[in-house]
């Protein structure tokens, strides 16, 4: 019934949508490209196999027009080992579901959409489905930088984020802000519906006063585990958002939460301010009021990788005194965003002694240097790392792998072939060991 009901309110979203996109001015014209892409990718075949590496050929036609674009990625795998068991055109969770992940069609047909997009966060109009890295709610004290993509390349999810404000109409009173971390699962979900109140003043600071409520929900905790029979979880919230500087030097917002995990009925809160300055330092700051079991930013960007682990708490399985937390992240964007960096740690300020990952500071941090800044070169690394000081001192955990979750991408363009470098290692806190994925590939831009 759930499902159903989540199908019709995509349904109103997609008739929403065309009228919504004539209500603004197009921006740029139309664009097309096809890049022909080779590599290699490991996939795991069985335990008596083990891996096996498969080459691959890809297609991936790109159409943008304004705002709008979709992007498609269609992959075949093949390999020329003559080996029993190993099929030499890799079809289950390429073409045809796999049941050892439990896929069905639209697991498998959705994800060939890399994206669809119009918009980009934060616009009045915005709308994004395929792979989501930033699936965030209001404030990002219930959903924050919710990732779908760490299964890549053995299996891609297809999310959607769809976000409408008033303003587009001429009616900034209200908007909306939706997000499905897979589609075809109906898994991980939330909205949240604002409100400016005093939009219609001329009061200062106040006409931008933004008050929000938050529903988050995830259905089927043990999907990407295989386990059966877990009880969904979900949380609830309000929130309060006022800007108080807003110029070329400096900006700032103050912000505040109140979120409940409503598997426990427990209670938490958040004070915080947020802002730029001289538009090129980012910089955020928060502390945090938690309840007995209450876990902050419970859809956070790697959510899929540790779910057991909120689980445990969000179950009763794994108790978590009250304490109070603080965040802090500092980082810069330069030259139009093309070259970001932004670190994030949080943690109690005092341990709880029960052990749980909550007792131990996390860091996250992720740099990036985008097409076009230097000749030829673009890159994009991340680093999220849990458990800090657990083992042995704080620095010697924060550059040891374990409970971490490390990406990287490097692309070398020479003219219209462009040479990618990929390295992704995560650890397994289900196996308790590392997963790790790296690989090369070739793409030829035709158009």
């Amino acid at each position: 019934m759930l499902r159903k009901r989540m199908l019709v309110v995509l349904a109103v979203l997609a008739m929403l949508l065309p009228s919504a996109i004539s209500a603004q001015e197009a921006e740029g014209g139309f664009d097309f490209g096809l890049k022909l892409g080779i590599g290699a990718d490991t996939f795991y075949i069985n335990d008596t196999i083990g891996y096996v590496t498969y080459q691959k050929l890809t297609v991936s036609p790109d159409i943008a027009f304004g705002k709008f674009g979709i992007g498609l990625e269609l992959t075949l795998h093949y390999t020329f080992t003559d080996e029993a068991g190993v099929d030499p055109i890799r079809t289950e969770g390429d073409w045809i579901p796999d049941p050892a992940l439990d896929q069905n069609y639209l697991d498998v047909y959705l994800p060939k959409f890399m994206y669809i997009r119009y918009g980009f966060k934060g616009d009045p109009l915005y709308a994004k489905l395929g792979s989501i890295e930033d699936g965030t709610l209001g404030n990002g004290f219930i959903m924050n930088d919710y990732d779908n993509t760490h299964f890549l390349p053995g299996q891609r999810i297809f999310g959607l984020a769809f976000d409408l404000d008033g303003a587009l109409f001429n009616f900034p009173y209200l908007g909306l802000e939706t997000f499905v971390g897979n589609v075809s699962r109906f898994d991980v979900f939330g909205a949240r519906l604002y409100a400016r109140p005093l939009a219609g003043t001329e009061i200062p600071l106040l006409k931008n006063l933004q008050v929000g409520t938050t529903f988050a929900m995830d259905r089927v905790p043990g999907l990407y585990d295989l386990t059966p029979g877990l009880d969904p979880v979900y949380l609830y919230g309000a929130d309060l958002r006022q800007p108080i500087l807003n110029s070329r030097a400096i900006s700032l917002a103050a912000f505040t939460d109140v979120a409940v995990l409503g598997n426990q009925g427990s209670v938490g809160g958040m004070v915080g301010i947020g802002g730029r300055l001289a538009g090129v330092i980012t910089y955020g700051a928060q502390i945090r009021m938690l309840g007995e079991n209450f876990v902050p930013v419970y859809f956070d960007s790697t959510y899929d990788l540790f779910r057991a682990d909120k689980y445990a708490v969000a179950s009763g399985a794994t108790a978590v005194p009250a304490y109070t937390g603080w965040l802090a992240s500092l980082g810069f964007s330069l030259f139009a965003d093309l070259l970001v960096f932004n670190a994030t740690l949080d943690g109690p300020f005092q341990q709880s002694g029960t052990g749980n990952y909550l007792d131990w500071p996390h860091f996250f941090a992720q740099f990036i240097v985008g097409k076009g800044l230097v000749p030829n070169v673009s890159m994009e690394l991340s680093y999220d790392k849990r458990n800090l000081a657990a083992d042995e001192g704080f620095f010697q955990d924060l550059f040891s792998f374990a409970d971490s979750v490390i990406q990287g991408r490097l692309n070398y363009s020479i003219g219209s072939a462009v040479l990618s470098l990929l390295y992704d290692i995560r650890w397994d806190p289900v196996q308790g060991k590392f997963i790790t994925h790296s690989g090369i590939e070739t793409a030829i831009e035709l158009f």
